[in-house]
């Protein structure tokens, strides 16, 4: 390169110019040039020199692998697929056999299930050795001094955060876990003040806050060149507790990243074994007698049920039950009679899947054999219900009328353009948390309101008949924290397309496609949303409601902008399933030829059709074949409140042409009941 101008072969450098920092290697953060060592051969590669020669691997651990993160956790991995010996540090330590005064309370287990406490003390603060500054830059992490360089190691060797405290400055010689007070407040680390609230746990002496639980511990507490005494902590504190703490406070760590995931709370004793024997390998300190441990949520193994064919089976192989249980011993997963438990630190596995990945990842994925797809027929067919719709609606559709689908939730001003009263059971509707908006924020106890939408969207648009209908789901509340009773209900709408005996004949159509026969119509005058005079309900024998229908009412029509009458059923899909008949018979065509006799009856007009329908089939007796209205009549010169109705009758016998005589004795019957039980007498 050209330096002043003039081409350079060669030029003496500073190690700031390289890239070298104070902590990477001495001298280098000072400006001048880099002094090496006397022996530093010439001409050779200078990262061995100063120490950046070693390969850093980078690895992504997917979240549910938390023991990975730590050297230890990917060692045991690979020692698994290379089928090489596994080997732990040794952990030995020697204690002076000196007690120090200190004690450990926790008071939300919940959120700390286990709590460890080690003192050292003659702790002698100074730089950490070579080696150890140069395992910590190359996973990133600054070296600071011995003691707090020793739990950065042990956090990335073993996967377990930790924590020193100066022991000087824990009031009483206490530590508390405890939950935060509303409003408490204390520096951390970074010198920052944080605001707590009850709902961060916290690590304290007897009179203030020492460290945010898994996240950063507290400036009051900090290691100084003067520490003497310190306490190291090793805990496992609940991992969505420090997730939202960390997120609360804007303040994410190495550790809260770590705790998150859910750590071992086997690992935490290991983890500050560990850190003794450093201390002791440093000279940093000497280890007091006695570990205290706060242990009050132990942990509980799961157990995974081990059949070596369902694994095979699913994975598609056929692996050894030797290999698995080879491949087993290495990730230590302990088999007992049939039975697999996971080693504590392998939360992921749960299930009898979790199992086969294992054996699969550690036999080889490149050894599964490719095979071509295979497919298997299935005759696929429809349940009860599912051929009941279809049926219903294919029986609508031939009829003319067009489905349509709508919201489910709708606006609470719904409900009063069909005129439900205020007290009205209707309006009682599931409230949404987080509606789109106000015309979102219910859902719908009635889909009659939706389907007149769509209808007067059809007349705005000058359509000069239209017939919809939908198959809806209308959801009733049953009560805080309950979920909501989904019931399926049919409305049909239309205008132009007949008149309210069209859409009853419909109705009827719809009960003998389900095979319902014994029901009673009856005028209905209490629903608000329809004339009081042209609506009438369908109930079974015991009472149950199948069908409301007839026209809207005036006030309804106008509210949904509709010029003409307008024509609606509602119908209880639910209730009609329950009643349905799917059994069908044949019945031969009648051999012997019918007799049809018309008549015309005078009653009062307060006495309904299908009431007097009911009476004559009671009174026919067995053949009558049908009966049928076909004529309304009023006028004053049949009396005051009173109408003629006319009906025909169809008389026939399945083993005998029927006589005169038989047809005008069971017509004389007919006559007489009516006139006993009603006051009904033969028109003139």
């Amino acid at each position: 390169g050209k330096l002043r101008g003039e081409v350079s072969c060669g030029m003496l450098c500073s190690g700031i110019e390289l890239g070298l920092s104070e902590e990477m290697y001495p001298g280098a953060g000072y400006m001048g040039l880099l002094e090496l060592p006397d022996d530093a051969p010439l001409g050779e590669d200078i990262k061995p020199i100063v120490g950046l020669d070693e390969v850093i691997f980078d690895i992504a651990i997917t979240a549910n692998r938390p023991d990975c993160q730590s050297i230890i956790g990917i060692a045991r991995e690979v020692a698994a697929v290379l089928k090489k010996p596994f080997r732990l540090p040794d952990l030995s330590y020697t204690e002076n056999g000196e007690t120090l005064d200190f004690s450990i309370s926790v008071e939300a287990p919940e959120l700390c299930p286990r709590y460890i406490g080690h003192a050292v003390t003659d702790v002698k603060i100074a730089p950490s050795p070579k080696w150890l500054r140069a395992r910590l830059r190359a996973c990133g992490v600054r070296p600071i001094n011995n003691i707090v360089d020793i739990t950065n190691y042990v956090c990335l060797e073993y996967g377990q955060p930790m924590h020193a405290f100066d022991y000087n400055f824990l009031e009483d010689s206490k530590i508390i876990v405890r939950k935060a007070a509303d409003g408490e407040k204390m520096f951390t680390l970074d010198e920052q003040e944080r605001k707590l609230d009850s709902s961060m746990l916290v690590i304290s002496d007897s009179k203030k806050a020492v460290a945010v639980a898994g996240v950063m511990g507290g400036l009051n507490s900090e290691i100084e060149d003067t520490t003497t005494t310190v306490v190291f902590e090793s805990a496992n504190f609940y991992g969505p507790s420090v997730r939202l703490t960390a997120r609360a406070l804007g303040l994410r760590t190495e550790s809260s990243g770590r705790f998150e995931k859910g750590l071992d709370r086997e690992n935490t004793l290991p983890a500050l074994e560990r850190a003794c024997e450093l201390v002791e390998m440093l000279g940093a300190g000497e280890v007091v007698s006695g570990i205290i441990d706060v242990y009050p949520n132990k942990h509980q193994p799961k157990t995974i049920k081990f059949d070596p064919q369902v694994i095979n089976k699913f994975l598609g192989m056929n692996i050894s039950k030797e290999f698995m249980l080879s491949a087993f011993e290495k990730l230590e997963i302990k088999h007992e009679n049939g039975v697999l438990t996971p080693p504590s630190f392998r939360s992921d596995l749960e299930c009898m899947q979790d199992i086969a990945e294992e054996v699969i990842r550690i036999y080889g994925y490149d050894k599964i054999t490719s095979t071509l797809f295979k497919g298997e027929a299935h005759v696929g067919s429809r349940n009860a219900l599912q051929s009941f719709v279809l049926g219903f609606r294919e029986y609508l559709n031939s009829c003319g009328i067009y489905e349509v689908q709508t919201y489910s939730f709708i606006s609470p001003k719904a409900y009063d353009k069909i005129c439900l009263a205020k007290d009205d059971a209707k309006r009682n509707s599931v409230v949404i948390s987080n509606p789109l908006g106000e015309d979102t924020s219910i859902m719908r106890t009635t889909a009659l309101c939706g389907v007149l939408e769509s209808l007067s969207t059809n007349r705005r648009y000058r359509n000069p008949s239209a017939a919809l209908y939908e198959m809806a789901k209308i959801y009733i509340p049953l009560g805080e924290g309950k979920l909501a009773d989904e019931k399926m209900t049919c409305v049909i709408a239309s205008y132009n397309c007949g008149d309210f005996y069209s859409l009853k004949g419909i109705v009827e159509g719809i009960l003998a496609t389900a095979g319902v026969r014994d029901y009673d119509i009856q005028p209905a005058t209490d629903n608000p949303s329809y004339h009081p005079g042209r609506c009438a309900c369908v109930k079974t024998k015991d009472g149950k409601l199948l069908c409301t229908f007839g026209q809207l009412h005036p006030t309804v029509e106008q509210n949904f902008d509709f010029d003409i009458p307008v024509l609606c059923a509602e119908i209880d899909f639910d209730t009609l399933f329950t009643v349905q008949n799917p059994e069908r018979s044949y019945k031969a065509l009648p051999k012997y030829p019918a007799v049809t006799r018309d008549l015309a009856f005078v009653c009062d007009n307060q006495i309904a059709s299908g009431t007097l329908k009911a009476s004559i089939v009671k009174y026919a007796g067995k053949i009558l074949e049908s009966v049928e209205v076909f004529d309304v009549y009023k006028s004053d010169k049949l009396g005051q409140n009173k109408k003629s109705m006319a009906y025909t009758l169809v008389l026939r016998a399945p083993d005998r042409t029927l006589s005169d005589e038989d047809c005008d004795k069971a017509i004389k019957k007919v006559l007489s009941g009516l006139e006993r039980d009603f006051g009904v007498t033969l028109r003139a």
